[in-house]
């Protein structure tokens, strides 16, 4: 066999006579260029690594200072004040010329590294500043206009991905009043005169003791670590958790919504593979250029680096997140298999032929799964601690050793789906059934663990269910945009729907995992069980709102996302008749470090909008709308800028654990339920597609689990000027919840505040009319 051949680097026969040596070219071939490509690489990330260093200065302008000093110093021009002469002094064996040339290129060197910090401190105090954020849209302040011509000219070269990690300001933490301020005020539309008052009383007793304590330590951790939030948001929000991920804690993304660029399940496959080893290649380089929060400022780009070569490793206790570097392969599940599929060769990627032509052999593979290798997988979708248990049981030593190491340490895992999903307008409930698929598919054909698991149906649709704990939704959304752009755009196909390039027929067939599964059986049917309960309970809709769009919102000069978040508390309001504590996902990722905060979007403004529109005999609804809005903006500002609440609240329960004090509010604080869970799918490369040109080729955006049992989940994602795509999802055990019903309500709900603009116009035609 070709393969067979090629996997061998030399033989040798013992003769009489000597060894008779054999030595393959071909492998030897690749051996050397993957040495050569290893080295290149290392070259290249040092290269950047160093420019990535020495930001916001240039490698350059250290001989530029050199050149300086030494000119002045043959000038008989001293710049020094004498420390040219204390280097020169320490330096023996040498002769005067040498002295004086080391000792001035030593002091340039330290002048210039002392240039760097100043620089990027200087950089540091003007990330620190966010009055920017909080001016009317439009409007730029001259001391803001100042302020940004000054960032511009310090990050003014093209930088790298991780150029301004070591400049961005460290999250402040927020003070103790105004947090406990902020949070009585959010709760206030939710309780009546008696609730509010008994929880005012145990707010202020807490701010007396022993908030003041807590927050000392709270301090001290902030001036040390790097965030002070971000560590104990990964460790006790997800690591610790040990109830399943799949639903509970992974999300989804999906495919273009309207096209579908071939239909070959193998082809697809191999482009879309074939275009994340392009964009990991950039990452691992650090070449991305650094995503800029409304095009002003960096954000960090901490979260990129686990992005590939990760998975999280159950335990008993806690989980581990496990991140390697250079993996070169990717193992494949399809129909019960699992299958080892090697993504380079001679030093290269495979090309996206090459790649169509492997995952063609793993779909025209007829051999059956071996015992309990078919819903394997499920059990990382049951409870972490039976899995934690039987993975140093049963995985501890063999080929099951062996097979799930090439799981746990692929590059991230692909299923070959059997089955065809995707939008098609002709279907009913098509984007349900294909959310649910991506969020937990048939429970076992998903390795829940990974960083990320990239379906592909037989359609030729694609999605990615993704593991929460590494990273937050924008950070795969980048990769995602990238994949999507490259695949339909550069890449492409045939016009028979195959990937691109030659075929090398003599490339090494993937190989099928060995396990030895009987004894472990029974706990994979428990997990499987389990997670299938789970499973059948989420009641998901998709809602495609094309009525009008970003571009109709913001002709009525309000802020789209503001507008949507109170199309979504009347939506509730209607639903159930009363407000809830609802969570909006803001980022922090303009801090180092930083992940997310909560903007608590139920308030007493948008709670009185709400009564009003429900109020016939109520005519300031516009007004109310207007006041509700700008609230959510100024708390999505406040957010942003590290004057959230429920972090602080969070960090500072976790210290009085630690210190053991027992905190009533902290304790009805965290216990709190979010029965309405929102987040918006940000586009963060417009630039990738031109969606005037090719107005087809718009994302549908991702969504994830309800968080509460009698609550809702949306995600939204606001796709060119008019279209919004809602993903809802809830639960069927709920006698409360119906996600349809929702999705209806929130359609109504955007279409009733249009209303109230459309009204203004008619209002304001008419008197000009009659004047």
């Amino acid at each position: 066999m070709a393969e067979a051949h090629q996997a061998v680097g030399f033989q040798f026969t013992v003769r009489p006579d000597g060894i008779d040596l054999h030595l393959s070219r071909e492998v030897l071939k690749h051996i050397y260029l993957s040495g050569v490509t290893s080295w290149r690489k290392r070259a290249i990330r040092f290269k950047n690594d160093i420019l990535a260093g020495v930001y916001p200065a240039s490698p350059s302008s250290w001989l530029f200072v050199v050149v300086a000093i030494m000119s002045s110093v043959y000038a008989r021009i001293d710049p020094s004040m004498g420390m040219i002469d204390s280097i020169k002094a320490t330096l023996p064996f040498m002769t005067v010329q040498t002295q004086t040339w080391l000792s001035a290129v030593l002091f340039a060197t330290a002048l210039w590294l002392t240039l760097i910090l100043l620089l990027r401190y200087t950089l540091k105090m003007l990330l620190s500043y966010h009055g920017w954020i909080f001016e009317s849209h439009g409007k730029m302040s001259v001391s803001t206009r100042i302020w940004l011509s000054l960032v511009k000219m310090l990050s003014g070269r093209r930088p790298l991905l991780y150029s301004f990690q070591a400049s961005l300001p460290r999250l402040p933490v927020p003070s103790v009043d105004d947090t406990i301020r902020r949070y009585l005020e959010s709760v206030r539309p939710l309780l009546d005169d008696e609730q509010y008052t008994q929880m005012e009383t145990v707010a202020n007793e807490f701010k007396k003791d022993p908030a003041p304590k807590l927050q000392k330590f709270l301090k001290f951790k902030s001036w040390w670590a790097a965030n002070y939030v971000s560590d104990w948001w990964e460790e006790y929000i997800y690591l610790r958790g040990r109830s399943p991920i799949m639903v509970n804690s992974n999300f989804y993304t999906m495919d273009l919504l309207y096209v579908t660029p071939t239909h070959r399940q193998a082809a697809r496959a191999g482009n879309v593979v074939h275009a994340m080893l392009q964009y990991r290649r950039k990452l691992e380089r650090g070449e991305h250029a650094p995503i800029k929060a409304l095009g002003k400022v960096p954000m960090c780009s901490f979260q990129y680096e686990r992005m590939f070569n990760t998975t999280r490793i159950p335990g008993i206790e806690k989980d581990l997140v496990q991140h390697l570097k250079d993996r070169k392969h990717l193992v494949v599940y399809h129909r019960g298999r699992f299958f080892k599929v090697w993504l380079y060769l001679g030093g290269r990627h495979l090309w996206p032929s090459e790649l169509e032509m492997q995952f063609q052999r793993i779909l025209n593979d007829t051999s059956a799964p071996q015992p309990g290798e078919m819903k394997l997988a499920a059990l990382t979708a049951g409870n972490r601690i039976p899995w934690a248990r039987a993975r140093v049981k049963y995985f501890s030593e063999g080929v099951n050793k062996t097979s799930l190491e090439a799981i746990e340490t692929a590059s991230f895992f692909l299923t070959l789906d059997d089955e065809a999903h995707g939008y098609d307008a002709e279907k009913l409930r098509s984007l349900d059934l294909y959310a649910k698929s991506l969020l937990h598919g048939k429970c076992y054909d998903r390795w829940f663990d990974k960083s990320f698991t990239l379906v592909v149906y037989k359609n030729g649709k694609v999605g990615v269910n993704i593991e929460h704990s590494w990273a937050d939704a924008p950070i795969m959304g980048h990769m995602w945009e990238y994949v999507l752009a490259t695949d339909c755009f550069h890449l492409g196909y045939t016009e028979e729907g195959h990937s691109k390039g030659d075929i090398n027929k003599g490339l090494m067939a993937p190989t099928k995992l060995q396990w030895d599964l009987p004894e472990c059986q029974e706990i994979i049917e428990g997990s499987y069980r389990l997670a299938k309960e789970i499973a059948d309970d989420v009641d998901f809709h998709g809602c495609l709102f094309d009525d009008f769009g970003k571009g109709l919102i913001k002709r009525c000069r309000t802020s789209p996302d503001a507008f949507i978040q109170l199309a979504l508390q009347l939506a509730h309001f209607r639903d159930k008749e009363e407000f809830c504590l609802t969570y909006e996902a803001s980022m922090t990722r303009m801090f180092r470090e930083g992940r997310t905060e909560t903007v608590r979007s139920c308030t007493c403004e948008s709670a009185a909008f709400a009564r009003a529109m429900e109020d016939p005999n109520m005519s300031e609804r516009l007004d109310l709308f207007r006041k509700a809005a700008e609230k959510h903006q100024n708390l999505y500002r406040l957010a942003m800028t590290g004057s959230g609440i429920d972090r602080h609240l969070f960090c500072l329960y976790i210290v009085s654990k630690r210190l053991q004090i027992d905190s009533p509010f902290l304790k009805q604080v965290l216990s709190e339920p979010w029965r309405l869970s929102t987040s918006q799918t940000p586009q963060q490369q417009l630039n990738l597609i031109d969606l005037q040109k090719f107005p087809k080729y718009v994302g549908a955006g991702g969504g994830f689990g309800p968080v509460a049992d009698d609550g809702y989940g949306v995600s939204y994602i606001i796709v060119g000027e008019d279209l919004i795509t809602f993903h809802i999802s809830s639960k069927f055990s709920s006698p409360e919840t119906d996600s349809y019903r929702f999705g209806q309500n929130i359609r109504q709900a955007m279409l009733d505040i249009r209303a109230l603009f459309q009204l203004k116009e008619k209002k304001n035609k008419k008197f000009n009319a009659w004047r």
